[in-house]
């Protein structure tokens, strides 16, 4: 395996931020401490991405960013620094964008095209008019008034013709363009062109798909394409006549609906995207089509600019995005670590609660949604979840528990957006159930029922059966739960048919039907977990917000120490070197906000008077009955965890919220009475000195601050010490109050933080805890840690976890464990009053990374551990 990365700092390339920008910080980083970039994807995206993750070219460094050059260049400036790099791959989906030439082609030529094998289309469809077309719902209408309104035009490209709407172009098939040349050439009266037309319409069929049709279509469209070409500039009253006669196909409604009939894409209303779609996307993006890269020609073709950069020492490291996308992860995984020669490889994979990661998965782990999970529960005061309850059902009226939120988000979500993917699923298994006696007097409806409650119940993101592969004991817990949970809920769907689903989520039908069946519902499970839990039920459920992040169960009210204990100790022995992080450009929150937010359960009863003193107070900002009350709840803990924040991130952050949730308002339907409404009680409330005086004197009376501060110290020091490779999130080195995307995206400030970090960097911890309000404490803390882990690799790397023996009062309001050479104690709850409480230190000499306090082994008051610093990380010195 290539050298496995001590730290990361990911960064957010785009316009703003390309590859000269983050070449300009790679001293600072160096100097932090870090040892590796880690930046998001770099390959072509479409034009204008903010993100990346909507690749159009694999074979191409993002011109947006600087292209190869200015790639380069970064790479050098990070080879000086002394730092590595490790990037962030999108083996899942591309972009349709007209830029992207693989789908352009695929429009073009529909199944004949070279590329149609690539992505992931259901040629055959589930009805006629779906059959050898790929839908492209892009119109803001219904297609006939669209054409009718004579929106649609075609237009000459040199040889080619495509279609204009709006800012969309579509390409015409070469095949189709034989009516429109012909007549051109009769009113041109050029017997060339007549010859053109006649050799365009004898392409072979966009249906024959072998390979000898494929190449000749192929090399014959584009010498034609050439002689169209040549002949529109050679004589330009040939051009002129061809383009009057695009001009009046567009004119006229009834030819120009002629020719879209016949091409290889249907074009369509936006609408019909959820019901009709007929390839798989990402989630629920139409402008995001899923790739078959468990094909190995696919995988060859897709990563070849990406294993280039790995085998010539460019990239050391991988993070692949969505697994759970793909057909076979696992052999995906291990194509890829076969290609790369074990480069140090981390999966983007949400695990659920006591889900263990694939232990055959040839990777180092997760890029960290579990780790996060798992130190933010420790925050959170267990035995405070009845009163924070009560609260929250009295205040909103809701007295739903979470996993009812969850299974009604899901069925929302199958029902709308996903339909379609629901209705491929529905037609494969009453293709599989026709041919089982007991199961072919089902209906459509009833099998579309037992299937939506089925993966409405599935507890965790998928299963991962590749036949002729076995399903593990993980696989079969998880399915015996859905088809139990179902038969609870649901007893008039006939339990046979709930087992039969089971049965096939196991792979335990043979059969061409039975195994695609098997495949799909693994790629159903996925998407309707991540828009129907994260997209939408993590928006509705807000009892406590800091608990709603990716990776998380808000249904779950923090987690006991000893768990935690466990599930590291797990972590160092079977994944030493996964990806820790505490925040990416996907979490919801920053972890600060979420350290401040936690503190609400250690005040339930305070939060309970308060919250409902606010409600009162605040009604007459209330227009009618909106806000609904549980928006309302949300907003105070958000202006809580992110105080002081500007009002217009606080009401874009807000109306995000409320879309996401799609209760009221949604982005599909976006209510603009609601919305005005909402945004109305923001300004309201936060404009009305009463309850900004109120707010202030609740978070000064219970220090809500500084305590967040000492929660955030006591996250990191975890995230810097626990086994595992730790990743920072770009800017929160200092203090970070961001929201979820866009928020937390916004440009880093580095001229600041360098001059912060030569500031503070010499500094004793005294003097760093002077520097609380501008972030140079947790900035030093952070460098302090880092160049530790550089200077002594072997105590971070140790596979040895053991936790603290701790006595006293408060024994059970700290985390404490030893690596052997590393031992480190950070409060959790409670206050800053350590006396009665003691630790047992291993044996040896021990001197304190941040403070330089030295401590023999044995029992130690945590009053004098914490005495010179809100956390202890302790390395043995003998």
């Amino acid at each position: 395996m290539s050298h496995t990365p001590q730290s990361t700092y990911r960064v957010q390339l785009h316009a703003g931020f390309d590859f000269d920008a983050a070449a300009g910080i790679a001293d600072y980083l160096a100097e932090l401490g870090v040892t590796h970039l880690y930046c998001s994807p770099i390959l072509q995206a479409a034009p204008g991405s903010t993100h990346g993750y909507d690749v159009v070219d694999p074979h191409r460094v993002n011109v947006g960013l600087g292209g190869a050059e200015r790639y380069a260049a970064m790479v050098g400036a990070l080879a000086a620094a002394g730092l590595g790099q490790v990037l962030d791959i999108v083996p899942n989906h591309m972009s349709v964008h007209p830029s992207n030439p693989w789908w352009w082609d695929v429009l073009e030529n529909g199944p004949a095209s070279r590329y149609a094998g690539y992505f992931d289309i259901d040629w055959a469809g589930t009805a006629d008019k779906a059959s050898f077309t790929v839908l492209v719902p892009v119109l803001a209408d219904q297609y006939g008034r669209v054409l009718e309104a004579g929106a649609v035009h075609l237009e000459r490209r040199e040889g080619s013709v495509v279609v204009r709407y709006e800012d969309h172009l579509l390409p015409v098939s070469p095949r189709t363009l034989d009516a429109l040349l012909g007549q051109a050439a009769r009113r041109a009266g050029s017997g060339q062109l007549a010859g053109l037309a006649e050799a365009f319409g004898a392409l072979p069929d966009a249906r024959i798909t072998d390979t000898a049709a494929v190449r000749e279509r192929d090399s014959r469209k584009r010498t034609l394409a050439s002689e169209l070409k040549q002949l529109c500039l050679d004589d330009p009253e040939v051009a002129a006549e061809v383009d009057a006669e695009l001009a009046s196909v567009s004119r006229e409604p009834g030819r120009l609906d002629e020719l879209l009939r016949r091409q290889n894409y249907r074009l369509a209303h936006w609408r019909v995207a959820s019901e009709e779609l007929d390839y798989r996307r990402f989630f629920n993006i139409e402008t995001l089509v899923g790739m078959r890269v468990e094909d190995p020609d696919v995988f060859a073709d897709t990563h070849r600019l990406i294993l280039d950069l790995v085998h010539e020492g460019t990239v050391d490291g991988l993070r692949v995005d969505h697994v759970d996308g793909m057909r076979d992860p696992a052999g995906y995984l291990e194509r890829l670590a076969q290609a790369t020669e074990g480069t140090y490889t981390v999966v983007e994979k949400i695990l659920g609660d006591g889900e263990p990661l694939p232990s055959a998965w040839p990777v180092a782990g997760t890029s960290g949604y579990d780790f996060l999970t798992r130190v933010n529960g420790l925050f959170v005061a267990v035995d405070a979840e009845p009163t924070m309850t009560d609260t929250y059902s009295s205040f909103t009226g809701d007295p739903r528990p979470f996993g009812e939120i969850v299974r009604a988000a899901k069925l929302e979500t199958m029902g709308n957006e996903l339909a379609s993917e629901v209705d491929h699923a529905t037609s494969r298994l009453a293709l599989v159930t026709d041919r089982y006696r007991r199961h072919r007097d089902h209906t459509r409806r009833d099998l579309r029922a037992a299937l939506v409650e089925f993966v409405a119940a599935f507890p965790v993101y998928r299963t991962y059966v590749e036949p002729p592969a076995t399903a593990t004991d993980v696989d079969h817990r998880h399915v015996e739960a859905t088809t139990a949970a179902v038969e609870a809920l649901r007893p008039d769907i006939d339990r046979e048919l709930v087992e039969l689903l089971g049965e096939l989520a196991l792979g335990r039908h043979d059969g061409a039907d039975e195994l695609e069946l098997t495949q799909r519902l693994q790629q159903l499970t996925a998407p309707v977990t991540a828009k129907g839990v994260e997209d939408t039920a993590f928006y509705r459920y807000n009892r406590l917000v800091s608990l709603n992040e990716v990776g998380g169960d808000p249904g779950r009210f923090g987690r006991p120490l000893a768990q935690f204990h466990a599930e590291t100790q797990t972590q160092a022995t079977s994944w030493p070197h996964t990806m820790l992080t505490l925040g990416t450009h996907d979490t919801k929150r920053s972890a600060d906000v979420r350290a401040r937010t936690n503190l609400l359960s250690e005040l339930a009863a305070q939060w309970d008077t308060a919250v409902t003193r606010w409600g009162e107070g605040n009604e007459r900002h209330r227009v009618g009955e909106w806000p609904d009350r549980n928006a309302e709840y949300l907003l105070y803990q958000t202006l809580l965890g992110a105080w002081p924040i500007e009002p217009p991130r606080l009401r874009a952050f807000m109306i995000k919220a409320v879309r996401e949730a799609k209760v009221h308002t949604s982005w599909i339907e976006p209510s603009a009475d609601y919305e005005d409404a909402l945004e109305a009680f923001v300004d309201g409330i936060t404009e009305d000195p009463w309850f900004r005086d109120d707010l202030r004197r609740f978070m000064v009376e219970h220090d809500v601050v500084e305590r967040g501060r000492r929660n955030s110290m006591a996250q990191t020091a975890l995230l810097f010490t626990c086994p595992g490779v730790p990743d920072l999130y770009q800017g929160s080195e200092l203090w970070d109050l961001s929201l979820v995307d866009p928020d937390n995206r916004r440009p880093v400030d580095y001229d600041a933080r360098r001059r912060l970090l030569t500031e503070v960097g010499p500094l004793g911890p005294a003097e760093a805890l002077r520097h609380r309000d501008d972030g140079g404490l947790k900035l030093w803390e952070i460098s302090r840690l880092l160049h530790h882990r550089r200077a002594f690799p072997y105590m971070y790397e140790s596979t040895f976890y053991e936790p603290l023996t701790l006595r006293g009062a408060r024994a059970d309001e700290v985390v404490g464990f030893t690596r052997g050479g590393l031992t480190v104690l950070v409060p959790r709850l409670g206050s800053d009053h350590w006396e009665g409480t003691e630790a047992r230190l291993p044996p040896g000499h021990w001197s304190d990374v941040l403070t330089a306090t030295h401590f023999e082994g044995g029992p130690q008051p945590l009053a004098e551990l914490f005495a010179g610093f809100p956390v202890a990380v302790l390395a043995r010195t003998s």
